[in-house]
């Protein structure tokens, strides 16, 4: 108990007078963040959207997929990653490993599930009746589209939400792909495991706090939606 009592005194110095190398860390976890979760948002929701309203064949496979996609572990597919991007891959060409676009992508490539398995789920949880009304009166694909994901938006909302809480806390993609470079390409969780291994236990206790700090203001934020959604509004204007 005396040991963690000692790393804290230390770590909490550290970050109320803003140490360069946590700051650091800290801006690149959010750029990391709101990357890969915009690029997990602009792929995923037409394919979201075409699960939840579509009629194709190949459809329920698609969805199926999605959602065993949630439990794909991240340590493998970013050895996955790793072997698409070393110099003899499909995308060795784009020297992409152990580089920080490496790790935009693969933590793009993991953040992806989520907004696609749990927003397709959220668009067919809507009432039978309201989007077959739509339909009825002639509503075309774009504004049945911006019908489901306003009446949907609490779920889809979640979904990104937990798109970027897996943005910020995934550790071993990063790793892989990335090669956790001091100072270069490490996240707030891999810099926690860097620190770790190297028995700097103040940096790696400074580090997890403000880690955990922004892990609760994002389960915080998803609290607001499911207690308060009624407040919350998303506008689309009518396709033309």
């Amino acid at each position: 108990m005396g040991l963690l009592w000692d790393e804290l005194t230390r770590a909490v110095p550290m970050i109320v007078h803003g140490n360069p190398t946590l700051l650091s860390v800290i801006w690149f976890t959010i750029q990391v963040a709101v990357i890969a979760t915009t690029g997990a948002v602009v792929i995923g929701l037409p394919i979201a959207l075409a699960i939840g309203l579509g009629r194709f064949r190949g459809r329920r496979t698609l969805q199926i997929l999605a959602n065993a996609s949630l439990g794909l572990p991240p340590v493998v597919a970013g050895f996955l990653m790793f072997l698409l991007f070393v110099p003899q891959g499909p995308l060795g060409a784009f020297h992409l490993n152990v580089t920080r676009r490496g790790v935009f992508i693969v933590q793009t490539v993991l953040a992806l599930p989520y907004v696609v398995a749990l927003s397709a789920a959220a668009i067919q949880g809507l009432p039978p009746g309201l989007l077959g009304q739509a339909r009825l009166l002639g509503a075309r694909r774009r504004q049945l589209s911006a019908l489901a994901l306003r009446e949907a938006r609490i779920g889809v909302m979640a979904a990104i939400i937990a798109a970027l809480g897996t943005s910020l806390s995934e550790v071993g993609a990063i790793v892989i792909v990335g090669g956790n470079v001091y100072g270069y390409d490490q996240t707030l969780a891999s810099a926690t495991l860097y620190e770790a291994n190297a028995a700097h236990y103040a940096d790696a206790v400074a580090i997890g706090i403000v880690l955990i700090g922004l892990i609760l203001l994002l389960m915080c934020g998803l609290g607001l939606l499911q207690h308060q959604g009624d407040g919350i509004r998303w506008r689309f204007r009518s396709a033309s």
